[in-house]
């Protein structure tokens, strides 16, 4: 199958041939734009390696995730950033390349922090690899950890090993009535204190707080924290994971606001959910992306429209000069003929 890979994409590069890799198509609406002929990753399937012991596992770029984690489950282990599949054809290639994380993130860290080695396929066909399998084995620049959220533009993920951690022994969410400014207070109060906060998720007045840990520490942080406990409130996280919440069927463009966790709120109207600890909040608006984003640098953040509205704006926040010439140099080196995914980001 590489070999495939190789040659499809030397006489791509040779031939100036846009190429767009995708692997279960689930993240399709996320980014710029679509454009290129499809190079499907979904052949090259398979875990290459798993031991439960070194909480590490390496596989194909387009093993279903849904495949990953439940291999993962029986040894009660986990991928701690806990991505959404936004679709039950989800690849661990499309996993990384998204760099999209879950309500843990905040707790556990996102997809780049668990990226420990990668295999890619650059825009000259020529197959590099990247760290390894262990935490202690970078020298340099870390470009394994680089591809989590490059949304392909660098080149083909061929093999990924990503470090895994263990299930908690014990989880509960709890449920409290209290306003937004409050909540962002109270979120940070916590998050100084040592709490098992797995999770939170703040909308229309309710804050919710998922806690995971030792029993003994789930039931100390429960007598101090207060409030009411949900009754199967994995469900209630996974809505949120898989944006299948009632906030997330809503009207209007769908905007991924990155903030500081202590920025008071935002009055930009619409609708917000807050999570993350009060640094990601997501915002239903029909406000223009100019007053958006004026509004969340000056308290420090930036703005991503997510899902919806109108992409000419530019989906991702523009970077800044100095920034934006390291991307163009990061792309030309790895794809010189800027064959993979273009415009995809920017």
């Amino acid at each position: 199958m590489i070999d495939y890979f190789q040659e499809r994409v030397r006489v791509a590069a040779s031939d100036k041939t846009l190429l767009r890799i995708r692997g279960g198509g689930t993240k399709d609406w996320y980014g710029q734009r679509l454009d290129g002929e499809i190079l499907d990753t979904r052949g090259y399937s398979g875990i290459v390696d798993y031991e439960p012991t070194e909480l590490v596992i390496t596989a194909r770029c387009g093993t279903p995730l849904a495949e990953i984690e439940a291999l993962l489950a029986e040894q009660n282990q986990m991928l701690a950033f806990e991505p959404p599949h936004f679709g039950p054809d989800a690849t661990i290639g499309g996993t990384i390349a998204a760099g999209l994380a879950g309500p843990r993130r905040a707790n556990s860290g996102g997809v780049r922090d668990f990226v420990l080695g990668a295999k890619l396929l650059d825009g000259k066909g020529d197959v590099l690899r990247f760290g390894g399998q262990v935490m202690k084995n970078v020298a340099g620049y870390d470009v394994a950890r680089l591809l989590a959220g490059s949304l392909g533009t660098l080149g083909l993920l061929l093999e990924v090993s990503v470090k895994v951690l263990p299930r908690s022994f014990a989880e509960t969410t709890l449920r409290l009535e209290i306003g937004e400014l409050d909540a962002i207070r109270k979120l940070n109060e916590w998050g100084g204190q040592p709490l098992p906060v797995s999770a939170s998720c703040w909308h229309n007045g309710q804050l919710c707080l998922r806690l995971s840990g030792a029993q003994a520490a789930v039931d100390a942080a429960l007598r101090l924290i207060g409030g009411e406990i949900v009754p199967n409130c994995w469900r209630f996280w996974a809505s949120i994971r898989e944006q299948q919440h009632p906030f997330f069927g809503g009207e209007g463009a769908l905007w991924r606001l990155s903030l500081p966790s202590t920025a008071a709120p935002l009055a930009l109207g619409g609708t917000q959910l807050i999570e993350w600890g009060g640094a990601q909040r997501w915002l239903r608006t029909d406000l223009d992306a100019t007053s958006i984003r004026r509004s969340v640098t000056s308290a420090g953040g930036h703005a991503t429209l997510f899902r919806g509205g109108d992409k000419s704006c530019g989906v991702f926040q523009p970077l800044a000069p100095a920034v934006a010439r390291i991307h163009e140099r990061l792309k030309a080196s790895f794809d010189p003929a800027h064959i993979f995914n273009p415009g995809r980001m920017f």
